[in-house]
């Protein structure tokens, strides 16, 4: 009989999991032996994340696990942490096991880039997986539920003006007055500070829409500094100031939003290049030097910016259903005849659960409908991965959230 291809895909995200459903759903059974691993056994929506570590979406509700969704007789799942690739001999490295590959997706997500600076690494909250978002959340229930006399325990700052950074301020922002009142707290006690590297935030945004966003985010108490972060400290961090200037600012829970890289196990895998752990693909979303290993997601770079865009869910998941088609073509000995290309239909930035700003067909919104629609697409993935019982299980909805 002849030896069927093993397809392995690295990772969960957006990327991988959308390969894992467009084969589950085009690929003739049999025709491939498809493996999805990934270090969890969840798949999670990165972009709630700020949700969860507010504690206004629940941790229960925001893993949607692999077995439930994949189709065992198409697609084998393994839970392992990957360490490296060996392209030349078509080798990767787990913590639990080696495996072999004919053809390869990588697509295993991002790390928070610390740009190298001293202490982010030991005395920041990051918002990168389910679980530190868990640990986020512990922390500010603690902060509040066990306030004394200390007012650093209920100063927050957060480190980056990205969709990160000023999601998660503006979701935390929306619930101060609840979690005082619960805790017979003073509101005047609680601060949320948000450092900024430029006077604009949202640098994705137009300048318009970027200070429609920072006047609602304002308008719920939070402080914007400008500045370059220089040291994160156990107390607080400090930062060179727009005028030169050093300056010390005191907390106890310092959030670090300030950027995201590749994962480490490309920079472990030395065949590969790469810029900041993000491999370079060509138009089809290749490694040049190895036609049979695919690149999605936060792990992809390219030089043509037509390619690819900044790394965004939308953006991994067009690159999974893409490389996915690519495959199907692959298996079935057709050519690769069509290039990637990112069509961008939109950006909705968050501000708390009924309010929000955003680009959409290049049209600016903002307030509800801005809101709707950050539900509404946050819905249409789950749909696309888990059908309608799961939106209605895990979904986001106007006057809905489990906090």
């Amino acid at each position: 009989m002849e030896k069927k291809p093993n397809v392995l895909i690295l990772g969960g995200g957006y990327g991988g999991f959308k390969v894992a459903i467009y084969l589950q759903k085009h690929l003739q059974a049999g025709r491939a032996n498809v493996t999805l691993i990934s270090k969890h056994d969840y798949h999670y929506q990165t972009t709630l994340l700020h949700k969860v570590a507010v504690g206004t979406y629940s941790a229960r509700k925001a893993r949607i696990f692999f077995r439930k969704i994949l189709d065992s007789k198409k697609i084998d799942f393994i839970k392992d942490t990957i360490l490296s690739i060996d392209p030349e001999s078509k080798m990767v490295f787990g913590e639990r096991s080696c495996y072999s590959y004919d053809y390869l997706v990588i697509a295993l997500g991002f790390v928070p880039n610390t740009f190298g600076i001293k202490g982010v690494d030991e005395f920041c909250y990051k918002l990168e997986t389910l679980n530190s978002a868990i640990r986020l959340r512990n922390n500010i229930e603690t902060k509040f539920k066990d306030f004394h006399s200390d007012p650093l325990d209920l100063r927050f700052i957060v480190c980056g003006s990205g969709f990160t950074g000023i999601e998660f301020a503006a979701e935390l922002g929306t619930q101060i007055d609840e979690l005082c009142k619960i805790c017979g707290i003073e509101k005047n006690l609680a601060k949320i500070i948000c450092v900024s590297r430029g006077e604009q935030i949202l640098p994705m945004f137009n300048v318009k829409d970027s200070n429609i966003a920072k006047d609602k985010i304002s308008k719920l108490g939070i402080e914007f500094v400008q500045g370059d972060v220089v040291e994160c400290k156990s107390d607080g961090v400090v930062i060179k100031n727009k005028l030169g200037e050093l300056e010390d600012i005191k907390s106890n829970n310092v959030i670090w939003c300030a950027g995201v890289k590749g994962s480490g196990v490309i920079s472990n895998s030395p065949h590969f290049e790469h810029k900041d752990s993000r491999i370079l693909v060509d138009e089809f979303l290749r490694v040049p030097k190895y036609h049979n290993i695919f690149v999605v997601g936060d792990s992809a770079i390219s030089m043509k910016r037509n390619i690819l865009n900044a790394p965004t869910a939308q953006l991994a998941n067009q690159m999974g259903c893409y490389v996915g088609s690519n495959l199907v073509r692959i298996l079935n000995d057709k050519p690769l005849s069509k290039p990637f290309v990112f069509k961008h239909k939109g950006t909705v930035c968050s501000i708390g659960h009924t309010d929000g700003v955003g680009v959409v067909f290049h049209m600016s919104i903002s307030g509800e409908i801005a809101a709707f629609l950050k539900n509404f697409i946050e819905n249409k993935w789950i749909f696309s991965i888990g059908g309608i019982i799961n939106v209605l299980k895990k979904g986001q909805f106007r006057f809905r959230s489990s906090n």
